[in-house]
């Protein structure tokens, strides 16, 4: 057995079964993978994949367990060479993070400046995406920090530890009739075409959730997963915005004014979420300090200590983190 074969079995399954999708994700030619499949399976008297002629059709109940296996063991790997790069080259290395696009453009360009400030010889990768792209990203070790807040049942594979709170505003064109409004209200703002985030995004089940606990139903004319496709859409008039506070800038947008609309919906909580086991280098504790300051290390090494989902909320579960 090599651990070769172990990635390629690995690799397989994440690529749905496609052996020349994985070859070329690894750089090497598809029959060399297919063969270390079958010696693989040869030494072990099983089969971990299905086949139909040439073409692998499903994983076997055996071949599962094995696959899941297989992932442990690359972890731990990777681990090992985490290990060792921090005690021969502790200032040297690599982060990836995966992440919306709302978090790349607002919540982390200061945070990203000061710590690739702080550590020059760290390379510095980032990846945007949906949350069900993010947490695969992450369980499938493309990454090494999910930042979320939308969907978090798809994380449950990973430690996630609450970064901030934050709500929405309203955008709108100056001179709006929402802008001469005493109380901004659902019901005022459900007369209008609403522009927003694409469903899964950002909040938005809980935007949705809002509008139908009061028995309205918004009407949503267009959605993107960016907050300035957004807001130049209310710019042209094709409705107002709701998008996440920070995403509006006061400096860049002139010609919208933002209208507090945290009365109208649920806080939300930004995550940074990782693999269970996996193995932090020292600044990869420190980018997450940098990012939330209350996430120090001593608090981040608990909550991996922690047996569960619920031993790590207990954790926080007095903390009053901090809004954006």
């Amino acid at each position: 057995m090599k651990l070769q074969q172990l990635r390629y079995i690995w690799e397989v399954a994440k690529h749905d079964l496609n052996v020349s999708a994985t070859a070329e994700s690894l750089f090497t030619s598809q029959p060399g993978i297919s063969k270390q499949i079958r010696l693989l399976e040869d030494e072990l008297g099983l089969q971990i994949f299905s086949r139909s002629g040439k073409h692998l059709t499903e994983i076997t109940p055996a071949g599962r367990d094995i696959i899941e296996l297989a992932g442990r063991i690359l972890g731990e790997v990777e681990n090992i060479k985490r290990v060792a790069a921090e005690h021969s080259d502790e200032a040297h290395g690599s982060l990836t993070i995966a992440t919306t696009h709302t978090q790349a453009r607002y919540a982390l360009p200061e945070v990203i400046k000061a710590f690739m400030d702080k550590y020059p010889g760290v390379s510095l990768h980032m990846q945007q995406g949906t949350p069900m792209q993010i947490s695969e990203l992450a369980v499938n070790r493309k990454v090494d920090f999910a930042i979320a807040t939308e969907a978090l049942e798809l994380f449950s594979d990973l430690i996630m530890l609450p970064c901030y709170r934050w709500n929405r505003s309203i955008v709108v064109p100056k001179g709006h009739p929402l802008t001469q409004l005493d109380e901004l209200t659902l019901e005022k703002v459900a007369e209008y075409p609403i522009v927003t985030y694409v469903f899964g995004f950002t909040g938005r089940s809980h935007l949705d959730k809002a509008f139908s606990d009061k028995g309205l139903e918004p009407r949503v004319v267009f959605t993107a997963v960016d907050a300035d496709v957004i807001k130049t859409y209310v710019r042209l008039g094709l409705g107002i915005g709701i998008i996440a506070k920070m995403a509006y800038d006061p400096a860049v947008d002139t010609e919208l004014v933002a209208l507090d609309a945290s009365h109208l919906f649920q806080m939300e909580i930004t995550q940074i979420g990782f693999r269970k086991n996996a193995f932090l280098r020292g600044y990869m504790y420190d980018f997450i300090t940098q990012f939330a300051p209350h996430l120090t290390r001593e608090l981040v090494e608990q909550a991996m200590a922690a047996k569960d989902r619920e031993a790590i909320e207990r954790l926080f579960e007095e903390m009053e983190l901090p809004a954006r």
